[in-house]
């Protein structure tokens, strides 16, 4: 696996310092939705990392979020998100990642998400820990909600659907001790999975936002599911992820909402 992580890594390395030094340059924004978008920055981005794997790994399948999805019929697939958190880059703000993702015969082998603000590396094989920028990396040890911090996002079709998480976030708001909405999905896994943050849900997110941080996730001893407490899958429409403790804790106030 390691050609395999090395190439993940100089990819997510080489697409976030392009990144980081063009946050306050002008941008092309594009609207997907009433608040879904687009900069030429992550067309950028994804163009760089599918560049660099697709020439190490010309048989590889890839899918990423602005628009790749190539079939090669090999057992290997990449997934890409070449910014996660869009939006705060759209307006300089400056906490986004880049996620990738390598599925072996459909599972999750390796995982690296890289936030290039602050220079963190976020990586995992699976099988062989979580680590950031080398350093192994574990869950945190809070075992009563209402002393833990959580984090959570939105959805795109927010303003349409009822099924938004409004609910959920009313509910957990007087429940923990705060929680946080940074805007990077896969960003906000990974600080589950060093014990920054003690648990994080959201729901609608495609398999590009979570499918590295997910396998970081379990790497550093958390626990990911869905709302009821099923089986997590990267193509699904919840995720529930924390240091294992508080689990069942947050799968309950899940089930008071919508």
């Amino acid at each position: 696996m390691d050609k395999y992580f090395n190439a993940a890594r100089e990819a997510a390395q080489k697409a976030g310092r392009m990144l980081k030094e063009n946050i306050d340059v002008p941008r092309e924004i594009f609207f997907k939705g009433a608040v879904d978008l687009v900069t030429n920055f992550d067309n950028q981005s994804q163009k760089m990392i599918f560049n660099h794997l697709s020439m190490r790994f010309p048989d590889h399948n890839f899918i990423a979020e602005e628009g790749l999805h190539e079939e090669k019929g090999t057992e290997f697939r990449w997934i890409i998100d070449p910014i996660d958190g869009t939006t705060n880059y759209a307006h300089s703000f400056p906490i986004f990642s880049v996620s990738i993702a390598l599925e072996k015969k459909g599972e999750v082998v390796i995982g690296v998400v890289y936030d290039p603000m602050r220079e963190e590396l976020f990586s995992s094989v699976r099988g062989e820990g979580a680590f950031l920028n080398g350093k192994k990396i574990k869950v945190s040890s809070v075992d009563d909600i209402d002393k833990s911090l959580v984090a959570t996002g939105f959805p795109y079709d927010v303003r349409e659907s009822n099924v938004n998480n409004i609910s959920h976030f009313n509910n957990f708001l007087t429940r923990t001790q705060a929680i946080r909405r940074c805007g990077s999905a896969a960003m906000d896994l990974c600080y589950v999975a060093c014990g920054r943050l003690d648990g994080f849900w959201e729901l609608k997110l495609s398999p590009w936002d979570v499918a590295a941080g997910a396998l970081i996730v379990r790497e550093a001893g958390g626990r990911i599911s869905d709302f009821q407490n099923r089986e997590f899958r990267i193509f699904g429409s919840e995720v529930l992820a924390t240091n294992s403790l508080i689990h069942k804790h947050m799968k309950d106030v899940l089930q008071l909402g919508k």
